[in-house]
């Protein structure tokens, strides 16, 4: 079931990694909006302990064949 908590803002980091955020959650005293982030076993982690400049968060893009 799709529900607004299973959409994501995708965005082309500096290093050409791309980074999902939250478009529904923010940290709510500074307002940083969350990120999707992956521990090195593969398990998600906390969305307000990710940062975008984390390795975690930096995913490599795929062409959609």
């Amino acid at each position: 079931m799709f529900t607004p908590e299973c959409k994501f803002k995708e965005s082309v980091f500096e290093n050409y990694y791309v980074i999902y955020s939250s478009t529904v959650y923010r940290q709510q005293e500074s307002g940083r909006a969350w990120f999707l982030g992956l521990t090195k076993e593969g398990q998600v982690m906390k969305g307000n302990r990710v940062k975008k400049t984390k390795p975690s968060s930096h995913f490599v893009p795929r062409p959609i064949e």
